[in-house]
């Protein structure tokens, strides 16, 4: 029959073990009982341990406790000291003759993963090599996946850090200005980044339209949405300039492109400079909140579900007149869904009681930043529970 060359087996590396005893004998002895499953190296001293640590490499080290220059405790804490973690990790059996519970101690304080006593028993001496080295590999490789963990943990917050620009980016860099009125905005993410917006534009010749959305979810990918909204809203605007007419033709984009698999709560309000009137619709979203000048405040709510869910019929939209010293407000469930330590929600009631009277003569921006503590003092030290956007409007 044809000889057949088959292929010669791979050398499998085996771990270095280096024995560490000033007694030639002794040393020899463990080196022999090792030599046949480990490459073994050896050392006589405390000082040349070091040296072979740095140099050679060993995977573990079988340390006798009792030698003339450092004994094993005193090597031990050598070697944990070093800068190079390589050397500092490396496990430490500590081979001993005595047997009392200080001893044992104080091997293993000084650094030492285990000791075995003499005389030695072999078995037992290379079980204790063959726990430390699986040991000692799972800890490299949770040390790599820790630096693997650290650096995607830096990528993200990389990430989420350029999300955060980005959608700071698409909310209004200015708060409109128009003759006789003072307005105020607020957006607080509960993450660095939310789902929740809000915008404005001025009609020429026309009214002002806000809009404020609220998207399902937080982080990423609630923020994304807010830029389709933001998108889908002006381009609403160029279509129609009602608030009715502008959530109507949000919801059949937002349909077209999510097909029922998602929704964002949102309100449009149109606000006429001259003569003070306001028209709402709303979609899931809170009330519109108006504080009249006798302290009353007006509720104007949503009269459509949110906008994705289902093909709703034409949105309703309701108005009224806003008189000189009152102030509305537009505000995500986030400000209202703020809980006390007992667990009791604010709630669209008990915010509407908490607005200053608009007539007391604060700007825009001071009655809302007092709208804002106060729910946060309900809170009582608790946090927001959820991304809050707010604008403030009142007549001068």
């Amino acid at each position: 029959m044809p000889h057949e060359n088959h292929p010669a087996p791979e050398k499998v590396a085996r771990s270095r073990i280096l024995i560490v005893d000033d007694d030639p004998l002794s040393r020899r002895l463990v080196m022999r009982s090792l030599e046949h499953e480990y490459e073994v190296i050896e050392c006589r001293s405390g000082l040349e341990t070091m040296q072979m640590l740095e140099g050679a490499g060993p995977a573990l080290v079988v340390l006798d406790y009792q030698m003339p220059d450092l004994n094993g405790a005193q090597v031990c804490e050598l070697v944990r000291s070093s800068p190079d973690p390589e050397v500092a990790q490396c496990p430490i059996i500590m081979l001993t003759g005595h047997s009392n519970v200080a001893h044992e101690i104080e091997c293993l304080r000084s650094g030492a993963d285990d000791f075995v006593t003499k005389p030695l028993n072999v078995a037992v001496l290379r079980a204790r090599i063959e726990t430390h080295l699986r040991l000692h590999t799972l800890r490299k490789q949770l040390l790599a996946q820790n630096v693997e963990l650290e650096a995607w943990r830096r990528r993200q917050e990389e990430d989420l850090e350029a999300a955060r620009l980005t959608q700071q980016a698409i909310l209004p860099a200015r708060l409109p200005v128009l003759h006789g009125w003072d307005f105020a905005a607020q957006y607080l993410p509960l993450m660095r980044i939310g789902g929740d917006m809000y915008d404005w534009h001025k009609i020429h010749d026309g009214p002002l339209l806000v809009w404020i959305t609220d998207a399902t979810g937080h982080g990423a990918s609630a923020a994304l949405l807010t830029t389709l909204s933001k998108l889908l809203f002006r381009h609403a605007i160029a279509e129609t300039q009602t608030p009715a007419g502008i959530m109507d033709y949000v919801e059949r984009e937002f349909q077209a492109v999510f097909k029922g698999h998602s929704f964002m709560t949102a309100a449009c309000l149109a606000l006429n400079a001259e003569d003070g009137r306001i028209t709402f619709c709303g979609a899931g979203q809170p009330p519109l909140l108006v504080s009249r000048t006798h302290g009353h405040v007006e509720f104007m709510r949503s009269m459509r579900p949110p906008l994705g869910l289902n093909k709703a019929e034409h949105s309703i939209e309701e108005g009224c007149d806003m008189a000189p010293g009152e102030a509305l407000l537009l505000y995500t469930d986030g400000l209202y869904e703020i809980q006390n330590k007992s667990g009791a929600r604010l709630g669209n009631e008990a915010l509407a009681k908490l607005l200053p009277r608009a007539s007391g003569g604060l700007t825009a921006s001071v009655w809302l930043q007092e709208v804002i503590e106060k729910a946060g003092a309900y809170a009582d030290s608790v946090l927001f529970p959820d991304d809050i956007a707010v604008f403030a409007a009142r007549r001068e």
